[in-house]
């Protein structure tokens, strides 16, 4: 099974950030910021954050906030472009996904690690696909990585078995992203209260068995 990726620190940042060479204090500051920013935005929501409380929780002035972005809308895009980036690697994480046991571990290692990053920029997540941040950028990212994962997912499909005619490995690719992506957007937004190693074993097995060509696996009890 691949590793997870290593969180990276951002290398770009916002306007100001990407007209100067940065050295490690200086990649160190902005990333302060922008976890701030994520702190924030899961307390108040994008429309309601300001600069003020990014820099209080981080603990730094108005002035350095200036030197890495341009304003709130800038710092937002370098935190969509740390998602997109970190979820188009994730996507090539993903081994062959056999119809046995070991193809089961492969699929569910995999949601799990997509999950791991979901939760870990759910505020940003749930902004970008509310729409709350418009422009052709903020669009371009949003299909660049929906084109990553799906392409992975077309691609173990298409070699795990021939699947006929009525079959169509993009169609069960973006069923698949689209079943993931909303199952932890209301897992998030506190819209359904399940646990999230039963969402990630059930999906696992529905998509291991309906697209795969899986067994469908017992369910797990709990030691009473």
């Amino acid at each position: 099974m691949a590793a997870t990726p290593r969180r990276k620190l951002s290398t770009r940042g916002g306007a100001p950030a990407q007209e100067r060479e940065l050295r490690a204090q200086g990649r160190k500051t902005m990333r302060k910021l922008l976890d701030a920013a994520m702190t924030v935005l899961e307390k108040r929501g994008y429309h309601a954050a300001r600069v003020d409380d990014i820099v209080k929780v981080a603990r730094t002035s108005h002035g350095t906030f200036y030197l890495y972005f341009a304003n709130k809308e800038d710092l937002f895009r370098a935190l969509l472009t740390d998602v997109a980036e970190e979820v188009s690697t994730l996507a090539n994480t993903l081994g062959p996904v056999t119809p046995d046991e070991a193809g089961y571990r492969e699929l569910r290692g995999w949601l799990g690690r997509f999950s791991d990053l979901y939760v870990h920029y759910g505020p940003v997540i749930r902004a970008w696909t509310e729409a709350e941040v418009e422009g052709d950028d903020v669009g371009r990212m949003g299909e660049q990585v929906l084109t990553a994962v799906t392409t992975a997912l077309i691609t173990r499909i298409t070699e795990c078995t021939d699947n006929g005619d009525d079959f169509d490995p993009q169609v069960a690719a973006l069923a698949t992203v689209a079943m993931i992506e909303r199952l932890h957007y209301y897992l998030l937004s506190r819209q359904i209260d399940v646990p999230r190693d039963d969402i990630l074993d059930t999906t696992a097995t529905v998509v291991h068995v309906g697209v795969f060509g899986g067994s469908r696996r017992r369910r797990r009890r709990s030691a009473s």
